[in-house]
């Protein structure tokens, strides 16, 4: 009976898994730099986007994620079109570890004759089983919540609005940023 040999490796198979083995590391840099101009990219065309009609669009830093009452977001703007309305959204943002399934807001309006509305409102974050709603990225979730929708201002004139939240904590932990985008529609 003759023995039949182990099976062997020839120096072209010895070749290539070396090349391969040189090659892995420049193959990732490669990739690497692909990823990194795509998103250099990305970032660049969305901070190029328009604002058209945007007459106001802000965020304000939470200090250290804990929003307390007394810490108030105010956002002046002017109104000098009183033919068109306008669309008014919160702009809020927490991390994964905000507590809530929503989040109420008190909503104070100072009109140019000073004359103040305030109203309290809910918001919905997550659905039933705990999904936040808003969009993602790591551990942090954005929102343009609609307040007003083809609202119609009565003056002319500078307006502010101030932003309180109005849960149970004070402080309201992990809110990171929250502000008020106002569009006017055409």
């Amino acid at each position: 009976m003759t023995a039949v040999p182990a099976a062997t490796i020839t120096g072209v198979e010895i070749i290539k898994t070396t090349i391969a083995a040189r090659n892995q590391p420049i193959i990732m840099l490669v990739r690497y730099r692909i990823i990194l101009t795509a998103a250099i990219l990305n970032f660049c065309w969305l901070a190029s986007c328009d604002n058209a009609g945007a007459i106001t669009d802000t965020n304000q830093a939470i200090n250290a994620r804990n929003w307390s009452y007394v810490n108030r977001i105010k956002v002046p703007f002017v109104i000098d079109d009183l033919n068109s309305s306008y669309e008014l959204y919160i702009n809020l943002r927490h991390t994964g570890d905000y507590r809530y399934s929503n989040i109420f807001l008190r909503i104070h309006t100072r009109s140019p004759n000073g004359k103040v509305l305030s109203e309290r409102k809910e918001f919905r974050l997550a659905l039933p089983d705990g999904q936040w709603l808003g969009t993602g990225t790591g551990n942090l979730y954005q929102y343009q919540l609609p307040l007003l929708e083809n609202y119609r201002f009565a003056q002319k004139g500078q307006y502010v609005i101030e932003i309180e939240q109005n849960m149970r904590d004070n402080p309201l932990k992990e809110i990171t940023d929250v502000g008020l985008r106002i569009i006017k529609n055409n």
